[in-house]
């Protein structure tokens, strides 16, 4: 069920419709865009206080030029409902089944980025027969170190660490563009406008607590606890892992290692990038997905 759309036409001329779907008794926003008859190409954004149209904003109309397009936000995320539950990998790939029984999504291309990535391979390894192609962008669940070690365990379960950043976040302009510039190479691409954006996705009610639920879940003493890379020789979609080569917040080197093991896969290395290229590197991002999409 798809209810409230609100179309707005581009600059360039792509139409791009927000409507809101009622899945899992959630109201979850959606953007959509392209027409065609080629299976559906789906953007799954990542964690943190993240959204669709906020990595996906370049996107979006480049890639609805050859398939029908679909990003939306995830529970707990932008315009989607945040209800106050437990949140983890297998909790995302779950409701992107639910999400695409409602929509009558049969078969789907599937881009996740960070979190997505990770929510889009476990997806693929429990329904490979609904995935024509992946493509993992920085992405997670291919390793098991924790960011920054024991320390890293520490901050995610510490009582009110999380809380503190977050009030840090909101109220300190500096701290949050330093934040930003964390998942990028290139300090130029936060801009003003993108730390407005910021702000506004930090001001909504409840945001950031379904990624302090999902840290939790996955973050534990010996390591985080989604690791599908001795899964990936199971993997039956053409497979494209893009990853940045100064992302600091993923390794490369889970790319290159990933790349090694899944039975049909390329890997695009892309130079003075780091952890968000549909955001940092749009042009050469949307070139490199459009072109394996065609292949």
């Amino acid at each position: 069920m798809v209810y409230d759309r609100v179309t707005v036409v581009s600059e360039v001329g792509t139409t791009v419709e927000t409507t809101w779907a009622r899945i899992d008794g959630l109201r979850v926003r959606c953007l959509a865009a392209g027409t065609g008859r080629a299976p559906p190409l789906l953007l799954l954004h990542g964690g943190g206080f993240d959204a669709a149209d906020f990595s996906y904003r370049y996107a979006i109309e480049p890639l609805a030029r050859r398939r029908p397009v679909l990003a939306f936000d995830w529970p707990g995320y932008g315009g989607s409902d945040k209800p106050n539950h437990r949140y983890d990998l297998a909790y995302y790939a779950r409701f992107l089944s639910h999400l695409m029984d409602s929509l009558g999504i049969q078969r789907a291309a599937l881009v996740g980025t960070s979190m997505g990535g990770g929510a889009a391979l476990s997806f693929a390894l429990c329904s490979p027969e609904r995935v024509e192609k992946l493509i993992l962008v920085a992405s997670y669940g291919l390793g098991k170190d924790i960011p920054h070690g024991r320390l890293g365990y520490f901050l995610v379960h510490a009582p009110l660490a999380a809380d503190l950043l977050y009030t840090l976040l909101r109220r300190s302009r500096r701290a949050l563009r330093s934040g930003l510039r964390r998942m990028v190479c290139d300090p130029r691409v936060v801009s003003d406008e993108l730390v407005d954006e910021a702000r506004r996705l930090l001001d909504q009610p409840a945001s950031g607590r379904a990624f302090r639920s999902f840290r939790k879940s996955e973050v534990g003493w010996s390591g985080l606890k989604t690791d599908l890379s001795e899964r990936l020789g199971e993997v039956a979609a053409p497979t494209l892992l893009v990853h940045g080569d100064r992302d600091r917040v993923v390794p490369v080197e889970w790319a290159r290692r990933a790349h090694e093991r899944l039975p049909d896969s390329e890997l695009r290395v892309l130079r003075g990038c780091g952890h968000w290229p549909p955001r940092e590197c749009p042009d050469t991002f949307n070139r490199v997905v459009t072109d394996f999409l065609a292949r």
